[in-house]
């Protein structure tokens, strides 16, 4: 039977490189993200297994209706992927950006928060996945870093996810990638890990085992 995932952030870098991975693994795919333009013309790419889905992941009502469209399409959710997340411009405290703050964590908190919300009860019925990128940043402290402290967030919460899905036999995953070579940096990064490298473990978490939850995978560049 093929599964489905949903992703957020799914118009580039990690988000579109799972997407890509999943399909090619047979699974239907959900994509979520603003660009209206980037996910139709990957939705195109993929396929029949491809569905976008515009809107905004710190909106609550957009991600439950990207859920309903996900499951009216395809039949159920197997998996949801909470990728979506950006950086900030002006960097610490005294000399930071209070409203990019608020931006900040509107979603790398609370979109991860609302895209558990929707899946949860689809989640639910399949016993499936929630799949969350960290980053190295949410495992060490950096000197001011208000977007580590966001990414500490998801490792804490993937953490009481997975403590609270395998009550009912679902899992809980977090992917924590060093740099990545991706458009969340102005300059390219050709020495870091790739996006497809990032991809590839999502989907060895996705296709374990149901026996065995992978609760994180932390991926560094060798160089």
């Amino acid at each position: 039977m093929t599964k489905t995932l949903l992703i957020t952030g799914a118009s580039t870098g990690i988000g579109a490189a799972t997407a890509r991975a999943a399909t090619a693994m047979g699974w239907n795919v959900g994509l979520m993200a603003r660009s209206a333009d980037r996910i139709e013309a990957l939705a195109s790419e993929l396929g029949d297994a491809a569905l976008p889905l515009a809107g905004d992941a710190t909106d609550l009502a957009a991600q439950q209706a990207a859920v309903a469209q996900t499951v009216e399409r395809f039949g159920a959710l197997d998996a949801a992927f909470a990728n979506a997340g950006r950086g900030l411009d002006t960097p610490g405290t005294e000399n930071g950006d209070p409203d990019e703050w608020r931006q900040l964590v509107d979603l790398n908190v609370m979109g991860v928060l609302y895209t558990a919300r929707a899946a949860l009860p689809e989640l639910r019925k399949s016993k499936g996945h929630l799949v969350l990128t960290g980053s190295a940043a949410g495992r060490r402290h950096i000197k001011g870093s208000i977007y580590s402290a966001t990414k500490w967030f998801v490792h804490g919460y993937g953490g009481n996810m997975s403590e609270e899905m395998r009550e009912w036999g679902g899992r809980c995953t977090v992917i924590s990638p060093g740099m990545v070579d991706t458009p969340f940096f102005d300059t390219p990064k050709p020495d870091k890990i790739k996006p497809e490298d990032v991809a590839d473990a999502v989907m060895f978490a996705l296709e374990s085992n149901p026996r065995a939850e992978v609760r994180e995978i932390h991926i560094m560049p060798t160089g």
